[in-house]
């Protein structure tokens, strides 16, 4: 046999092309073809390793629960707008003393996601979601049954706070984990369609529940239904997603008990006690799995958490326009949410109840607006692979690095600028001139849909560019919009004094669209060269939570 081998290296391999193009050829002896000539023994070309194993069923259950658990921030938050003179009469304290439960709230909705974020990246969405949905029942439990204490009321509120607040920026994370970036938009439309919703149907909600009972408690009690119902939906059926730590989903092998859903386990000891060997793998599946790092506890992981990597995020040149489209964005949603009580109590003489109605057709525009923003994210990037020859990986998912994502991400977005800026001058100038009531809820319908469009497209290119960080990125953006529309209200409630609301709207739509069509060029022109400059950067031995 050494004889024959050593014929076989001094003679010119003679192998025809056809085997050349199904794969290499092996190079052991025990493949040898009858003329002893050349190795005929290959290896079939291996299939790709699916990005996901998580079915589009299993995708859409997901995509409501997430919508679910991330409208509870700013639903949280507006709902408790109708309560402010039930809390000062009920509490015996002043107007101001009652804002401040309104300025530590905004607070907690930063501080939350800028801890949790980073931390469901490094030790998992599905354990993060139980403990903050647990805060967040636990807090307005507490809210329900607090009835005189207002030093319990504040740290109260910080509580809910910091349970509430975390949920979009893991949602975000799942959203990264589960969807190829071609395919994210649809995923990610109603996600962020839910997030700003709950800006629009929370002071309905709370005003109808303060109106028909008279008290500020019912309200706390419904949120610790929504708590407790939210938490036993993760429990049940999201199971871990973090790809740090069970990649592709495929296996439950290395999986600890706390990252399998209730439901999951719940089937597995069935099966188990009925005799059955065969247990169903989390995603449904048990094929195509993905590599996983090395396990480490949990005490490990925390320890590798850095909480302030989402600062970080805020200065790389690649966000930073990005994160200001999303902030500028925001002061203006925030603007037309703070000023309409006062337009309809001032101008159409409505009472409490129909003020709260006149956020409806907001909140339709909002839903209306997440949903084609979503199919048209995954039009546009499938038109831009298209045009430079890019052939989309479905199963796998493309490799970004390469990809001009930011082109994809803000095509279209010029023509919506024209658009968001045209319908806030003319909403300004339409109340100015007491326009009929229906002139004012199309713009606002409008408007509505505009900032979610804005939204959803530029937190789709933070979770592309950051794709091992995604909650991190996302908690970046959500301290960004808290922190600008603070500054920015500050700013412009003086020049809406000094103006009349059509000057102040019209000043308002000229700044977000001139400063946003400045950030989408930049963003356009360099953005790709920036990311790859960064990335070069990077240390190749640094953390994934580094965030680079």
């Amino acid at each position: 046999m050494e004889k024959e081998m050593n014929n076989l290296s001094s003679s010119p391999v003679q192998c025809s092309s056809h085997e050349d193009e199904l794969g290499s050829l092996a190079t052991q002896s025990n493949g040898i073809a009858s003329d002893g000539t050349c190795p005929v023994s290959k290896q079939p070309p291996m299939a790709p390793i699916a990005y996901t194993v998580f079915t589009p069923n299993q995708k859409r259950r997901l995509r409501l629960l997430l919508g679910f658990a991330t409208i509870t921030s700013p639903l949280t938050a507006t709902c408790y707008f109708p309560l402010l003179p039930l809390l000062r009469t009920h509490f015996e304290t002043s107007a101001q003393a009652i804002n401040l439960t309104l300025t530590i709230y905004v607070i907690f909705q930063a501080v939350s996601p800028a801890v949790f974020g980073p931390c469901s990246d490094a030790i998992g969405r599905r354990l993060v979601f139980l403990v903050t949905l647990a805060l967040y029942a636990f807090g307005n439990l507490g809210l329900a049954l607090n009835k005189s204490s207002y030093a319990a009321l504040l740290v109260l509120r910080a509580l809910q706070s910091l349970g509430a607040s975390a949920a979009s920026a893991v949602s975000y994370g799942v959203v990264a984990d589960i969807c190829v970036p071609s395919e994210r938009g649809r995923m990610l439309g109603p996600v962020s369609m839910a997030l700003n919703l709950g800006a629009c149907v929370g002071p309905v909600i709370g005003g109808s529940v303060a109106w028909t009972s008279g008290s500020y408690e019912w309200v706390f009690w419904s949120l610790v239904i929504v708590g407790v119902v939210l938490w036993l939906g993760v429990g049940l059926f999201l199971p871990e997603t973090a790809r740090i730590l069970v990649g592709n989903g495929g296996s439950d092998a290395e999986r600890c008990w706390w990252e399998e859903s209730w439901s999951s386990t719940l089937m597995r000891w069935l099966s188990a006690h009925n005799g059955n060997a065969k247990s169903e793998s989390q995603g449904g599946q048990n094929r195509g799995d993905s590599p996983v790092s090395s396990r480490k506890s949990i005490l490990q992981q925390c320890r590798i958490v850095n909480p302030l990597a989402c600062l970080r995020v805020m200065f790389h040149l690649d966000t930073f326009f990005a994160l200001w489209m999303q902030g500028s964005f925001y002061v203006v949603d925030y603007a037309v949410v703070a000023l309409m009580p006062d337009i309809f109590k001032d101008i159409y003489h409505f009472n409490e109840l129909q003020i709260g109605l006149t956020y409806v057709p907001r909140g339709v525009g909002i839903i209306v607006g997440g949903f084609c923003i979503g199919k048209l994210m995954d039009y546009n990037y499938k038109t831009v692979a298209k045009k430079i020859g890019w052939n989309i990986d479905e199963v796998a998912g493309d490799d970004l690095q390469h990809f001009p994502i930011e082109r994809a991400r803000a095509r279209g977005s010029y023509f919506l600028l024209i658009i968001s800026t045209a319908v806030l001058v003319g909403y300004g100038w339409a109340v100015t001139q007491q326009a009929h009531l229906a002139i004012v809820l199309i713009l606002q319908f409008v408007q509505g849909s505009m900032g979610c469009c804005f939204y959803n497209t530029y937190n789709a290119l933070l979770v592309d560019v950051f794709p091992q960080n995604p909650s991190t990125a996302a908690a970046a953006a959500s301290i960004v919009r808290c922190a600008m529309a603070a500054a920015g209200l500050a700013i412009l409630q003086p020049l809406l004094a000094a103006l009349n609301r059509g000057w102040f709207f019209t000043i308002l739509g000229i700044w977000s669209g001139g400063c946003g069509a400045l950030a989408v060029l930049v963003i356009e022109k360099k953005g790709m060269s920036w990311r790859t400059q960064r990335l070069k950067r990077k240390s190749p031995h640094s953390r994934p939570s580094d965030n680079g």
